[in-house]
């Protein structure tokens, strides 16, 4: 009775499936007679191939029309690299018809580049914290860096996707001023959208600065956050210290880690508790 009713809900389904696909299918065709502002003849829409990645950037095309922001921009940006890479592996598929075919895939991916580009320069525009950062990390591009640097300082950079970017920056450069940047951004730092990557940068860079205790601490912290870490066994033998001294390490570990949650989180934190003020004499 159970595989009968399994048979049904398949053969039922099936229709139901098909006809989505059509739909969506259709509902794409529809969007892109409606505007023109789309580039759909760019988009080799009839081909069987990278036609997820193809609707996704027909549809997110759409929003930029609506509301073309740098975020949307970028979006766009990283959907059309997406279509860019699906047609360079449908490339290696020989079709039936090769030459009209492969000659179309080839057009839409010479396209698909040079969307890349005018988006590039579309970005660079806006000239936003997001843009520039955007263009320097993922083009390499020398004049958004600069640009952005130049940001530095201003209420736009303090965030905490913006301190850890010119972090990211300066580790080369100034591994103090790194700290103070990795140390802010996981102050402005939502606890529900923490990046974990400033917990493991905290932790490797106390340890090349030889700040052994401070490192420890942040290594404990960042195993609370999911961040890989050796065992506790190994970490006694890497950091080396007195059982007691473990001891106290955890504890403020366990303080930083419940200021973290709680979005209490103060750069000074580990030191104070490292060094509590003397009772005063009375």
């Amino acid at each position: 009775m159970y595989k009968q009713f399994l048979k049904y809900l398949t053969i039922a389904g099936i229709p139901i499936i098909i006809s989505g696909c059509l739909e969506n299918r259709n509902d794409t065709d529809q969007l892109c007679k409606d505007n023109p502002g789309l580039r759909c003849e760019e988009l080799n829409m009839h081909d069987g191939q990278c036609r997820l990645t193809r609707t996704n950037l027909v549809w997110h095309r759409r929003d930029v029309l609506r509301d073309p922001t740098d975020i949307n921009k970028i979006e766009e940006y990283k959907l059309t690299q997406e279509y860019k890479k699906c047609l360079e592996t449908a490339a290696q598929i020989q079709p039936i018809n090769q030459a009209e075919i492969k000659n179309k895939r080839a057009m839409a991916y010479v396209n698909a580049g040079k969307s890349m580009e005018a988006l590039e320069k579309e970005l660079l525009k806006y000239n936003t914290a997001e843009s520039l950062y955007f263009l320097w990390s993922q083009t390499g591009n020398k004049h958004a860096r600069r640009q952005f640097l130049r940001m530095e300082g201003t209420p736009e950079l303090d965030t905490a996707r913006m301190q850890y970017a010119l972090a990211t920056f300066y580790i080369d450069k100034d591994r103090e001023k790194t700290l103070k940047l990795l140390n802010r951004a996981l102050q402005l730092s939502e606890p529900k959208t923490l990046n974990i990557s400033i917990l493991e940068s905290l932790a490797s860079l106390n340890r090349l600065l030889k700040h052994n205790e401070e490192s420890y601490i942040w290594a404990i912290v960042g195993k609370e956050f999911g961040v890989p870490v050796a065992s506790e066994r190994d970490l006694k033998i890497i950091y080396g210290f007195p059982d007691e001294k473990f001891s106290q390490l955890d504890d403020i570990a366990d303080q930083v880690t419940s200021a973290i949650k709680k979005k209490q989180y103060k750069p000074s934190l580990i030191a104070e508790a490292m060094n509590p003020p003397k009772p005063a004499e009375e």
